[in-house]
């Protein structure tokens, strides 16, 4: 079965989460993709299962180059030469050292896609600082309202994975464009941008309405505006229910019910009761109800009734949940070192050309010679030779 990227020569240059998950995703649906491992390469011998490499470098192939080294460097031009991309998170000044910048990429291959993950984005005067998800996050605004009041500024890491999808759908995006047009083109995702696009609703809200106590500090769960919508309650085995129910005329009559509150309880029976005149007065109740029952119990009652509503579990849910299998959001693998491992699969479906999961990450240098002959076209002797001389480990 064809996939959407056969035939896609990818050239990853990464040395983050990020940017190697983006090569993987590429890799997922056909791409070929290359990975340069620049010696030394730093290799867990504590006998573990590498988890994250067999994540952010399934499918993908390996092959060692000193760039150091004359020979080593002309290796990885050519390489450059035969790629339809190039993903990286280098500095600029890394790449340009070595000739392979987007300029120095273009002289070698003019219509390749070069795609980079920057800290801050390709220009300003930030432009070259380096590449570190938690500082990009910090200069969002995001951070300082998401704890409760009181409570030092939260960083949920969710900027760098927004970047990676980022990146391989701008990849798309312009070989899309090449095919159209024969021109490559450089694409450019920043930890920043995506870190402002994970607050994208809250960012937007602020830029339309202006500044605000909403949006420049943190909300206590007991001052929502809706104790219905955004709102927290424990239940009685310390798990909190979310209710996602704006609309309170709609839901009040089953959900009133459910929590043993009377659906024609004066205090509680228009909406504007619930949401302004009464609203405290119904966070207490609510808080009392949920005290009274598990997560368990809460969640069954919202799946019965089709509430809009869920318990916030923590990873060994998803871990275990069919829904999750049956969808290859996780797949079960026979490693060949460890047994049985689960691990992350696919969150994208295609219903013709899906995501495959065709080789665990490669062990380093693992596919240097077949690269080198089936790419660059170089006999077993001129690779041997390479080796002698230390240009390929």
């Amino acid at each position: 079965m064809s996939r959407a990227l056969d035939d896609v020569v990818v050239l990853d240059l990464t040395r983050q989460f990020a940017a190697a998950l983006s090569a993987a995703f590429l890799a997922d649906f056909g791409a070929r993709v290359i990975r340069l491992d620049v010696p030394p390469v730093r290799v867990a011998t504590d006998g573990r299962w590498n988890h994250e490499a067999d994540l952010i470098h399934r499918n993908k192939e390996s092959i060692a180059l000193d760039p150091t080294h004359a020979s080593g460097l002309a290796l990885l031009k050519a390489l450059v030469g035969e790629a339809d991309v190039i993903v990286t998170d280098w500095q600029r000044e890394e790449l340009a050292a070595v000739g392979i910048d987007y300029a120095g990429a273009c002289a070698l291959r003019p219509d390749i896609v070069f795609g980079r993950i920057s800290g801050f984005g390709p220009v300003g005067p930030d432009a070259d600082l380096p590449a570190i998800d938690e500082l990009a996050a910090a200069r969002t605004g995001m951070m300082p309202i998401l704890p409760q009041p009181g409570q030092p500024p939260i960083y949920t890491g969710a900027g760098a994975m927004h970047a990676t999808v980022m990146l391989a759908f701008g990849v798309v995006t312009a070989l899309m464009h090449r095919q159209a047009s024969g021109e490559g083109q450089e694409v450019d995702v920043s930890l920043f941008g995506a870190n402002m696009y994970g607050a994208a609703l809250d960012i937007q809200a602020f830029l339309a309405i202006g500044e605000g106590e909403r949006f420049l500090n943190p909300i206590s769960r007991l001052d929502v505006s809706n104790p219905m919508s955004g709102s927290l309650y424990p239940s009685a085995d310390g798990r909190w229910v979310t209710l996602t129910m704006p609309d309170t005329d709609r839901w009040w009559p089953e959900f009133s019910a459910a929590v043993g509150i009377a659906a024609d309880d004066s205090r509680f029976d228009t909406h504007d009761k619930r949401t302004e005149t009464n609203r405290l007065e119904l966070i207490r109740e609510l808080e009392a109800a949920f005290l009274r029952q598990s997560g368990s119990h809460w969640r069954a009652v919202f799946q019965e009734k089709q509430m809009s509503a869920d318990v916030i579990e923590q990873f060994d849910y998803p871990a275990n949940d069919p829904q999750v299998l049956a969808n290859r959001y996780i797949l079960e693998l026979d490693h060949p070192s460890f047994g049985r491992v689960k691990s992350l699969g696919f969150p994208i479906f295609l219903s013709d050309s899906p995501a495959r999961l065709e080789r665990l990450a490669p062990c380093v240098g693992q596919h240097g010679d077949q690269i080198l002959h089936e790419l660059l076209g170089y006999p077993a002797e001129t690779i041997q030779k390479l080796r002698a001389d230390g240009a390929v480990a």
